[in-house]
């Protein structure tokens, strides 16, 4: 290539990181920050795409029998390769609206448990979706980078990444991952819990859209907070007579209800620090640990983790973006970190 097309190329193409969640999706352009951040939903009628993302969303449970609004990642990875592509491009095209002439280079956060097809799914997606060239990077590893530790210092900083599909944990030093446990249990599963849990206990159905609501509204790790939220009320039917019925949730109650998922990350955490050599250990009990993810929200999780490990757990400021502002620091200085990327 010339150094004249490298220029046009640079001038008029983006660079753009992605982090492609099971939940949502957030587009990070270079220099621009997060443009972008939709729900990972495509609603689709035969093999036609009708929408992507949040408009894609508001049709979950409100579609007729022709038309489908699914969710194309599944634990993290792609469930539906075409979809996947098909709202890849979506993303593409609007994160960089009518600002670029050649293809942009896509940065993505997978799993750091993904398989090596997986990882090819991924590439093999945006490729068709419009992607110049497409490098990898792990979602524990974008997180710590895009909440600020020092990745590539000699000394043990550890990231839980609690996400929609997947908990990504990862003790980092000298810009590696030294320890890291992955598991297909994160938000979704909480969410899942609040569904079972009002249908079992209330006799009222509710959807996916509503358990999020009430996770968000009185969700809780703990049942005794300090300041705890009011009762969310909610409408739905009787799973029984199919009357309509209002029930009010407490914070105690979910609490209770998701306490057996909570564990098993309790135990993907142990397992972590159970492979963590005694130095790294060490620092990691010094420096404390730093939650990441829409599930670093959840009311209380860091007393709870805090309290079970006695090593401080930390959220920072704006957790919920962490892996997107990581793929964004990364793109910045792509020389400092090209080690990192795949």
């Amino acid at each position: 290539m010339s150094s004249f097309f490298q220029k046009i190329v640079k001038l008029f193409s983006y660079d753009i990181g992605i982090d492609l969640g099971t939940a949502n999706t957030l587009v990070n352009v270079k220099d621009q920050g997060i443009v972008l951040r939709e729900p990972s939903v495509v609603a689709v009628k035969g093999d036609k795409v009708l929408a992507v993302g949040d408009e894609a969303k508001r049709m979950l449970g409100r579609t007729p029998g022709s038309v489908t609004a699914i969710r194309p990642l599944k634990d993290g990875v792609i469930a539906d390769f075409y979809i996947t592509e098909e709202m890849l491009r979506y993303f593409i095209k609007k994160a960089t609206a009518r600002y670029y002439l050649i293809k942009p280079r896509v940065l993505i956060a997978i799993p750091s448990g993904i398989t090596e097809v997986e990882r090819r799914a991924v590439k093999e997606s945006a490729e068709a979706a419009g992607a110049r060239r497409v490098h990898l990077i792990e979602e524990p590893m974008a997180a710590a980078i895009g909440v600020g530790l020092p990745v590539q210092e000699a000394a043990g900083n550890m990231i839980v990444d609690i996400g929609g599909g997947s908990t990504e944990i990862a003790v980092i030093s000298l810009g590696g991952i030294v320890s890291n446990k992955s598991i297909r249990t994160a938000g979704n599963d909480l969410t899942a819990d609040i569904q079972a849990h009002m249908a079992n206990q209330h006799n009222v159905k509710v959807g996916s859209t509503m358990a999020e609501q009430i996770k968000i509204n009185v969700g809780s790790a703990i049942p005794n907070l300090d300041n705890p939220p009011e009762p969310f009320v909610i409408c739905g039917p009787n799973k029984i007579n199919a009357l309509p019925m209002e029930v009010a949730v407490t914070h105690d109650e979910i609490a209770h209800c998701i306490d057996k998922t909570i564990q098993k990350m309790e135990n993907a955490i142990r397992d972590a620090l159970e492979q963590t050599p005694p130095e790294l250990y060490a620092d990691v009990v010094r420096n404390g640990i730093y939650l990441a993810g829409g599930g670093a929200l959840l009311r209380g999780l860091a007393k709870r983790f805090s309290d079970k490990f006695e090593i401080e757990f930390k959220v920072p400021d704006d957790p919920l973006h962490a892996v997107a502002k990581g793929t964004g620091v990364a793109l910045k200085n792509i020389n400092r970190f090209s080690f990192l990327i795949r």
